[in-house]
């Protein structure tokens, strides 16, 4: 199995690094988003200034010295979430050309073909994760550009829950949306799922905004959701606030069991389409 698995993430890694523009793309969006909408759209001049303008705005977002920061950082669970949208899309092109009629036709173990995808793609949204936060750190370097403000002494400890929250939530949705790769048949039913879930998930969480700003019904969802999970974990570690409810751990407990029943989910829509036809 073992064979099995790498070969099928060396193929993943080669269908990556064969179209540059995709591998470009990686890069090019972090930046975009961090340079436009994070530099344009500013919550700060939205309070007084002075120390109660300060108060006013360290308590809406946390601890965050200011919105880039809480921004930045919940950049890191936007782009793992963006990036995993497409888990499935090759799948459905191999669907198109033939070639995973032939791939499960071999004796390979089913469940190196889903890990070995699953691996690949998983470590493909994770990283721009880290890639949006060194950015956003390199800003406060740049003349003219607001950058990403750490109030804490980041620890080991901090760093491996950092590191451990993010490889959750993209293994969680890259094997959902792989799983509607081998489920589906047709591009535009894929696209349309993937568009339905994307704009719910983003906007019923604090990724882009702080939760104190929302009605207090949509103010309970965001609290179970699992990019809003991941990202006060890294909140709380990059800007060492008490006004979250719960320790880094609790939150990485929730990510856990949404991991556990979203990889089990993807796991049973996809037995089906593997097996030997």
């Amino acid at each position: 199995m073992r064979r099995e698995f790498l070969s099928v993430v060396r193929r993943e890694y080669l269908r990556w690094v064969r179209v540059p523009i995709w591998v470009a793309s990686f890069f090019v969006v972090p930046i975009l988003y961090l340079a436009l909408f994070g530099q344009a759209f500013d919550l700060n001049a939205l309070f007084p200034s002075g120390a109660a303008g300060e108060f006013y705005v360290r308590r809406a977002l946390l601890g965050a010295p200011n919105y880039f920061s809480y921004f930045a950082v919940g950049m890191a669970g936007f782009v793992t979430l963006s990036a995993s949208l497409y888990a499935g899309t090759g799948v459905l092109f191999d669907k198109q050309l033939g070639i995973h009629q032939r791939t499960i036709a071999t004796p390979a173990p089913r469940t190196a073909l889903f890990a070995g995808t699953l691996t690949f793609r998983a470590f493909m949204a994770a990283w721009p994760a880290f890639l949006s936060l060194g950015l956003a750190l390199l800003f406060t370097e740049i003349p003219g550009l607001v950058g990403l403000t750490v109030r804490s002494s980041v620890t080991a400890l901090g760093i491996g829950e950092i590191v451990l929250a993010e490889i959750l939530l993209a293994l969680m949705f890259t094997a959902l949306f792989l799983s509607f790769g081998y489920v589906l048949d047709r591009n535009e039913a894929y696209f349309g799922i993937t568009s339905l879930l994307n704009l719910p998930i983003l906007f019923t969480s604090n990724v882009l905004f702080p939760q104190s700003t929302m009605p207090p019904w949509l103010q309970n969802v965001t609290a179970y959701n699992p990019a809003s999970l991941a990202v006060n974990v890294l909140r709380e570690n990059l800007f060492a606030t008490s006004g979250y409810p719960y320790p880094p751990e609790i939150y990485l407990l929730g990510l856990a069991a949404w991991a556990i029943a979203l990889i089990g989910l993807a796991l049973a829509l996809s037995a089906r389409a593997l097996r030997t036809p």
